[in-house]
């Protein structure tokens, strides 16, 4: 069967980007960084992800980016904004998605698998540069040139972005049309310790839209 390593974050998006690599008759590896983000909601949830959607492996790994700072995602002093932001916001994590893209990448490699599936966003997202296409065009030039799987030609890579050009109803609808229990996901950027959203941050406004344009039930729990 083809492998594939997906990131998995324990939100919607990557929870969806699971849900189509199983559809797609990939056998799925599920990494998730503890990268020093404000809270662990996010990593329970990616737990619970990937054991339903029946992961064959599910790790965490840790990286210190709190360490370097610079993000309202890893820095308490930061305030995570509550209104839409112009530019890029300050919830960007400096090179978060080029970490983990070469975390799973290392496994991947390890893995002999063809595959990394990474549920960035360029349509209904906050604007991160590390979220479009150009970035995950570069990521698989860049996979294949600096292993030894790459060189010797016994793997060519190819980092999978299949949400990339989908607003965020046409992704929770995807999720839905493949059974995937968006209740069992946690997006918000400042959840509680029990996984409940603030409602306000650009994530849980983000989602709570795409629930509205789906035509879907939210089953996010907020915290009021």
């Amino acid at each position: 069967m083809k492998r594939t390593v997906v990131l998995v974050s324990g939100g919607l998006d990557s929870t969806t980007a699971l849900a189509i690599a199983r559809a797609e008759g990939f056998e799925c590896y599920a990494l998730s960084v503890d990268y020093g983000q404000r809270h662990h909601a996010e990593l329970n949830a990616a737990a619970r992800v990937a054991k339903a959607l029946g992961a064959a492996e599910h790790r965490v790994m840790r990286v210190d980016l709190g360490g370097i700072g610079g993000s309202a995602l890893t820095d308490a002093s930061i305030a995570v904004p509550e209104t839409p932001q112009s530019g890029i916001p300050v919830t960007y994590v400096p090179a978060r998605n080029t970490v983990m893209l070469s975390l799973a990448l290392a496994w991947a490699e390890v893995l002999d698998a063809e595959q990394i599936c990474i549920g960035v966003n360029a349509v209904d997202y906050s604007g991160y540069p590390d979220c479009r296409p150009a970035f995950v065009d570069a990521y698989e030039r860049l996979a294949n040139l600096a292993t030894r799987s790459g060189v010797e030609g016994t793997v060519h890579f190819r980092i999978s972005a299949p949400l990339i050009d989908m607003t965020k109803a046409q992704i929770i609808r995807k999720g839905l049309e493949l059974g995937v229990d968006y209740g069992m996901t946690v997006s918000c950027y400042q959840a509680d310790d029990d996984g409940r959203a603030c409602g306000r941050c650009d994530a849980c406004r983000l989602r709570r839209e795409g629930f509205a344009a789906a035509g879907a039930a939210d089953p996010t729990r907020y915290v009021r």
